[in-house]
Parts: C-alpha cells; sequence; structure tokens
C-alpha cells in the first residue's frame, strides 16, 4: 500500500469543514454550532486515530484495519485541523485577545489550550522529516498525544452542558487502549 497518492483521503477529510463553512454563511449554523461541530469533527478523528492500531491488532485477519493503518497520520493531521478550525472560529469572536486572556484560565478553556498545544507539536512532528530527525524519540514525543487527549475530554466534558457523549466516547476509548496493551 505504500507509495500510492493519498490525495483522496485528504479531500474526503475536509468535507466537514466546507459544510461547517457553508453552513456558517447561510446561517444554518451558528457560531455557537461551528465551535460545537469543529470540536466534534477533531474529537472523532482523535478518536478514529488512537483506534487504528488496537483495531489492526484485534483483527488482524482482516484488510480494513491495515487500510486504516495506512491513513493513520492523515486522520491524526485531520484531527489536528479541525481542532485549529475550533479555535479559530472561537477566536474570531474574542479579538480583541483580551478576552481569550480573562476567560483562558478557566478549567474549561485552559485545558483545551494546553491539549492545543500539544496537538500542535505533534503535528509539526507528523511528517517523515521529523521521524528521521528525531529518531526514537518521535515515539516518545508522540506519545505525548495521551496526554493531550485526556485534556481533550476534560475540556470537551466541563465546556458543553450534555457531557455524557464525552464521558461514553472516553471511556470507549480507554476500553480500547486497555484491550491494546493486552494484546502487545
Amino acid at each position: 500500500m505504500t507509495g500510492k497518492p493519498k490525495y483522496w483521503i485528504w479531500a474526503l477529510l475536509t468535507l466537514p469543514a466546507v459544510w461547517i463553512g457553508l453552513s456558517l454563511q447561510t446561517d444554518r449554523l451558528s457560531y455557537g454550532g461551528a465551535i460545537h461541530e469543529s470540536g466534534l469533527w477533531s474529537a472523532g478523528f482523535l478518536l478514529l486515530t488512537l483506534c487504528v492500531t488496537p483495531a489492526r491488532r484485534l483483527f488482524a485477519s482482516f484488510m480494513w484495519p491495515r487500510r486504516l493503518m495506512y491513513h493513520r497520520r492523515a486522520l491524526g493531521v485531520a484531527s489536528f485541523f479541525y481542532a485549529a478550525l475550533h479555535t479559530a472560529i472561537y477566536l474570531e469572536r474574542k479579538i480583541p485577545l483580551g478576552k481569550v486572556m480573562s476567560e483562558g484560565v478557566r478549567p474549561d478553556l485552559l485545558t483545551g489550550w494546553l491539549a492545543f498545544a500539544i496537538f500542535t507539536g505533534l503535528a509539526l512532528t507528523s511528517n517523515r522529516k521529523s521521524v528521521l530527525k528525531l529518531g526514537k524519540r518521535w515515539q516518545t514525543l508522540h506519545r505525548s498525544v495521551y496526554l493531550a487527549t485526556a485534556l481533550m475530554y476534560v475540556h470537551w466534558a466541563l465546556s458543553i452542558f450534555e457531557y455524557r457523549v464525552a464521558i461514553i466516547s472516553f471511556i470507549g476509548l480507554i476500553a480500547l487502549q486497555l484491550l491494546r496493551w493486552r494484546k502487545s
């Protein structure tokens, strides 16, 4: 599977952003709705990215986990893209940035900012050149995705009135990760 162009997956992964943008322009989606949708897409792609290895180990005889593995980097970068979109939509109404500074110390937003800072570092090093340059340190760095994911789920649970989906999603992720480590 290596060497084949992945352009179609990148195009597919941008479709929700196109929908969010068009929905904002046509007032079918509010400011809060756009923040919510972009956050859900980011969390969803992150969850899918983190489920690739457990799925590959649990369903080793099937082809679909290998195909997901081939696109795991794209899924992770898409998760960051939607987190960046989520942040950009939030910031659009917070200019001048004084509002960001005053709100940024609240636990719901502080956990989001910390998660986003970690995800930014991961996204910037999610390329072949960084993998080669960092060597074994690359994998150590990229394990910080688990801390960022925990922070993201805390941000999600504290930021919305309906937190059950965040908690159920987090429990599912923990269960899959436990299966991953049990099988390795």
